[in-house]
């Protein structure tokens, strides 16, 4: 790996365009290198897996409406396809629907480092042009390794929550160079679209801040859309403004800190295999990454309780000692009234460390659909609970979320629940059950049950095996439309009606 600094230069300054981290980004993206065996099987992972969170997804008012919105925009041969349904649909489209589906639940994969980000999000629109353009299973593995490649450096180089930008912001460039390396597009080409794909994805964290909307699962469907876009223009041709990250009046100077702060963002030099994606995490829980680990917290005091005859009603406080993420993003350090209120959306209770725990501790168990349902957020007993549930940001959590050595870095928190007789339990997690580093990491097989469950009821199994046949033979697919998985017309009859729009 190459560490590239990045700051802000004048516009009087002699700044060659080599030395743009768009073309830098760029060039990674045009080497020819091969997709390593560990990052093909990763990616056939992550295949499912954003499978698996798309179905469950598909009949829900959100994804539905992307999906009403991509069904008006077919085409007459060629496409792309869109989960749950048959038909040929453009592919910027149908990536928006398909990204939308993948992230509604907040259930697939993570990398946490300076920012924050769901790299599973760039497969959505890769595999839609990939679908589009006609190419094969090969072409597909590239492009996706690179999206990752891409967006997990940005991540670990540059900080946007810090500046209140959302973190698609690093999606549209990722995704983007991720077309260029599967279209097999020149760098000067590559470089244009990025520049134009960062342009037009930058857009504030309200997206995730108070009361959080389903725009939370449009946003990075959207920035896979504009990177799209920005390709599609990029090949005839159009321009980007330049350069878009180091520019006087660019990205750095104006978005983040200032002209005065310079950046460091690895990437593989020419030749290196891109493996950024072993690096990332899926989740088991549907939540927020930073509730994983404190999810499985829960579980296990609540067994701990059990073993000491201990009540959750006798219960006086319970204090999550975390890291400065976890405690201003999902935490009470975030001063939003919002993620203490039992009537607050989904998207909102799913930001709320809070209510996580509170109902982890009570039920021993997280479902996806269940856990949020309306019913469960306002029983009298989880309420009471849930509003004795703090964070305070321990300075220890917050090294461990930040550092570079994989044996270190950690995600998890220490609760200390105290009881109205003075009896304190303790107890802390560092990484999630499902982590490399868990209890139970995941493999092909966590994956694949994984689908399954959430496939069940959806899908029938014909289309589940047919489904994992493909996925597992992505590099020798020519037809890549079988990475669509369609549901039941009795789950499909089950989405809700949505109003009528433009398209």
């Amino acid at each position: 790996m190459i560490e590239h600094s990045v700051r802000t230069h004048k516009s009087a300054e002699d700044f060659p365009l080599e030395e743009h981290l768009a073309y830098k980004i760029a060039q990674v993206a045009a080497d020819p290198v091969e997709v390593g065996q560990e990052t093909k099987d990763m990616i056939i992972n992550r295949i499912i897996d954003n499978a698996s969170v798309a179905v469950a997804s598909v009949i829900r008012r959100p994804v539905t409406s992307a999906r009403v919105i991509a069904q008006g925009h077919e085409v007459a041969e060629g496409g792309a396809t869109v989960f749950g349904v048959d038909g040929n649909y453009s592919a910027e489209w149908a990536a928006l629907a398909n990204g939308t589906a993948v992230r509604e639940l907040d259930f697939h994969d993570t990398f946490l480092a300076a920012d924050y980000s769901h790299p599973g999000d760039n497969i959505p629109p890769i595999l839609a042009v990939a679908q589009h353009k006609g190419l094969d299973g090969k072409a597909l593995l590239r492009g996706i390794a690179t999206g990752y490649e891409i967006q997990v450096n940005l991540v670990k180089g540059i900080c946007l929550h810090e500046w209140k930008i959302d973190h698609v912001a690093h999606l549209g460039p990722s995704v983007a160079a991720g077309l260029g390396t599967m279209l097999d597009l020149d760098v000067d080409t590559i470089y244009q679209a990025i520049g134009q794909a960062l342009h037009t994805t930058t857009a504030t964290r309200q997206s995730r801040k108070g009361l959080i909307s389903s725009w939370k699962a449009y946003a990075p469907a959207f920035a896979g859309k504009m990177a799209i876009e920005a390709v599609d223009r990029s090949m005839r041709g159009e321009g980007a403004p330049a350069p878009i990250w180091e520019g006087e009046d660019g990205f750095i100077a104006w978005m983040l800190h200032s002209p005065e702060r310079t950046y460091t963002v690895p990437l593989p030099e020419a030749g290196e295999e891109k493996r950024a994606i072993l690096e990332t995490y899926t989740k088991e829980h549907s939540a927020e990454y930073q509730s994983q680990a404190p999810i499985d917290l829960a579980r296990r005091m609540k067994a701990t309780l059990a073993d000491k005859g201990l009540a959750t009603a006798d219960i006086e406080s319970i204090v999550l000692h975390t890291s400065h993420h976890t405690h201003y993003v999902i935490g009470t350090g975030a001063n939003d009234p919002q993620k203490m209120d039992p009537n607050a959306s989904r998207e909102t209770l799913d930001h709320s460390i809070m209510y996580i725990f509170a109902v982890a501790l009570e039920d021993g168990t997280w479902h996806h659909v269940d856990s949020y349902a309306p019913e469960r957020a306002n029983r009298p007993e989880t309420i009471e609970l849930w509003h004795k549930v703090s964070t305070v940001e321990d300075a220890e959590w917050t090294r461990r979320y930040h550092s570079h050595d994989p044996n270190e870095k950690a995600f998890g928190a220490k609760a200390v629940i105290t009881f109205k007789d003075g009896t304190v339990i303790e107890d802390e997690m560092a990484v999630a059950d499902a982590h490399p580093f868990g209890a139970r990491p995941f493999a092909r097989e966590q994956y694949i049950a994984k689908f399954r469950t959430l496939a069940d009821g959806l899908v029938s199994p014909e289309e589940q095996d047919r489904f994992l046949a493909a996925a597992e033979n992505v590099e020798n697919l020519s037809d890549l439309r079988e990475l669509n998985v369609r549901l039941t017309d009795e789950a499909l009859a089950q989405a809700p009606q949505t109003p009528e729009g433009i398209f």
